[in-house]
């Protein structure tokens, strides 16, 4: 079968192989990728900056963001012909006490491995095993929609942490600024639209889809610097790393409001610096609160969301889509992009 693989830390060394059929020790249902979604951290590790390829191998299989067809369920109890997506992080060997509890994306040691990113292979294949109790079924009424999901899971964990944390005093938030109009943004200001508070989202373009889909959700959209915004949010979902938004962001907050992190800074920022705080707070769930990944139950709430959200504005989000021979065109992003999927049968 066909596959996406690469030699994390070699830039150039993407190239779509013959690889033999998934081992069954990744799992005992058998599934047909009909999806992948293509991100920034997929970028990194094509460009040979990030990345670590499974024990004993120098190629790893790209992609975490996934969508597939049940081929054969095992004793799984699944069904053949369900739609899952798999959850990307396994908990490390040992455990530490969050893993042991099933909180692998608090991960407190480091041990964990992530499907397509760290020591195990990912999803972009045409087939893949997984586990069952890491396969998460997808409403099929989603069609290749349901390759969102795992990025709604980032944003999904982000507001349950977010209002977690707001328990801590009397709280009642009215007013949300979603820094960045990516795919973890919109689908940020989604969910808040959906909480029912006022979303506000900014972004460096004034062109392409990004205004209209903002507008759609029933959010008001900015460019410019966040104090030329004049807000002063209760909640400011950052998603961009960039050092100066989140600077800005932290200056623009209201008192008692809390600023979450999803976007990790730059490589290579000075100690000390904001884009090393940024990367910091991300990577190891800080506070100002940075996330990174989520486990079982986000995967749940992000299913939840996707369900409740208008099928026709999901579907701008996806705003190219690729065949598995076109991967590396896939990989090269433009300004008109949102989210780039390959699509597996294509």
């Amino acid at each position: 079968m066909r596959a996406v693989t690469v030699v994390p830390g070699t830039a150039g060394s993407l190239q779509v192989e013959e690889v033999p059929e998934p081992d069954v020790r990744l799992g005992s249902v058998l599934v047909e990728a009909l999806a992948v979604g293509i991100c920034g951290t997929d970028v990194e590790i094509a460009e040979g900056r990030y990345g670590w390829p499974p024990p004993e191998r120098d190629r790893l299989t790209l992609g975490h963001e996934s969508l597939g067809r049940v081929l054969d369920p095992g004793s799984s109890g699944l069904r053949v012909g369900e739609h899952v997506v798999g959850i990307v992080r396994r908990p490390d060997p040992l455990p530490c006490p969050n893993c042991a509890v099933g909180e692998w994306d608090m991960c407190a040691n480091g041990g964990y491995t992530e499907r397509g990113i760290k020591q195990a292979d990912g999803f972009m294949a045409e087939r893949w095993r997984i586990e069952p109790e890491y396969a998460v079924r997808v409403d099929p009424g989603l069609g290749v929609l349901g390759v969102l999901l795992e990025p709604t899971t980032v944003v999904a964990k982000a507001w349950e942490h977010i209002a977690s944390i707001g328990r801590r005093t009397f709280w009642d938030p009215q007013t949300v600024l979603v820094v960045g109009a990516g795919p973890i943004g919109l689908l940020g200001a989604m969910i808040g639209v959906q909480h029912g508070v006022e979303v506000h989202v900014l972004d460096r373009v004034d062109s392409g889809p990004k205004p209209a889909l903002v507008k759609e959700l029933g959010a008001t959209y900015h460019t410019g610097s966040i104090a030329d915004v004049g807000l002063r949010p209760d909640i400011v979902l950052e998603c961009t790393g960039v050092v100066g938004l989140v600077q800005q962001s932290i200056a623009s907050v209201s008192p008692g409001g809390i600023i979450c992190l999803t976007g990790v800074g730059p490589a290579g920022a000075a100690a000390g610096s904001a884009a090393a705080l940024a990367t910091e707070a991300v990577l190891k769930n800080l506070v100002v609160v940075g996330s990174v990944n989520a486990n079982r139950r986000h995967y749940y709430r992000a299913a939840k969301a996707l369900g409740a959200a208008d099928r026709g504005w999901l579907a701008q989000l996806v705003t190219r889509r690729v065949g598995l021979g076109q991967v590396q065109a896939g990989l090269q992003r433009s300004a008109e992009d949102i989210k780039v999927i390959v699509e597996m049968t294509r």
